[in-house]
């Protein structure tokens, strides 16, 4: 039998999602969980990776096993073993051909910028001091529309096959004291969403003008781009699966 389990995790102690040889990930700290409580050896696969500091609001990832357990039960004693910052949600039985990673029909990342200064914030959210034009930073989203190649804001030396991606929302809401980016699409690229995020910043401070957008993405370069902002502001936030994919 095939499993999911949703599950959501502050990412200041870990080296992202997927397991590194000589640093800590999330995804080893949750296999350890699993495979004591179970008592066997299980092999999480996840929806996609994150980076190091990245936090998860809601992530998935499956594993397979030969017997059938009680799920509200396990959910509870996950919780009960594993770390404050790390929360296990849901565990669901799905289809034997069910893919974390290949099934998932979008994700949503969310990143928090906060304009004062916040003493219980700055774990959490990007400060920045100066005024941003948060107009301008919206014109530029549209701009991402026109687009599939996102070749610009990928991390180098990656062993991806492709660089496009289907942007099916993106734009910037402003709370308070904070600016919150939402981007959802089919698909990122490493460090797509926290390169986007910079080049916009660059935006709202008047260094480059909305409409450069377009020169920065037909480039395909990454250095015509803006810098990469920090890890700590970024959230995954929404994977979505079809609907048939939950055993009832």
């Amino acid at each position: 039998m095939r499993y999911f389990v949703e599950f959501s995790y502050n990412g200041k102690a870990y080296h992202g999602w997927q397991r590194q040889p000589n640093s800590i990930s999330v995804q080893e700290v949750l296999e350890t969980a699993l495979s004591t409580i179970l008592k066997e050896e299980i092999s999480l696969l996840g929806a996609g990776r994150t980076d190091t500091g990245v936090h998860a609001s809601q992530m998935f990832a499956h594993f397979d096993l030969n017997h059938i357990v009680d799920k509200s039960d396990l959910v509870y004693k996950l919780n009960s073993f594993l770390p404050t910052d790390i929360a296990v949600r849901d565990l669901f039985e799905v289809k034997p051909d069910a893919h974390a990673r290949f099934d998932a029909l979008s994700r949503m990342y969310h990143y928090r910028i906060s304009t004062s200064k916040n003493v219980f914030g700055f774990d959490f959210t990007y400060s920045i001091q100066q005024p941003l034009n948060v107009e301008a930073m919206q014109e530029a989203c549209k701009i991402l529309f026109d687009y599939k190649n996102f070749q610009c804001f990928s991390k180098s030396n990656t062993d991806v096959k492709t660089y496009n991606c289907d942007i099916m929302e993106a734009s910037w809401e402003k709370k308070d004291d904070e600016i919150l980016f939402i981007i959802k699409a089919d698909r990122f690229l490493r460090n797509m969403v926290r390169a986007i995020v910079g080049t916009m910043v660059n935006i709202g401070l008047g260094k480059v003008k909305p409409e450069e957008m377009h020169q920065i993405i037909a480039s395909k370069d990454r250095s015509k781009a803006g810098f990469s902002v920090p890890a700590h502001g970024l959230y995954l936030v929404e994977i979505t699966y079809p609907d048939d994919l939950k055993l009832k």
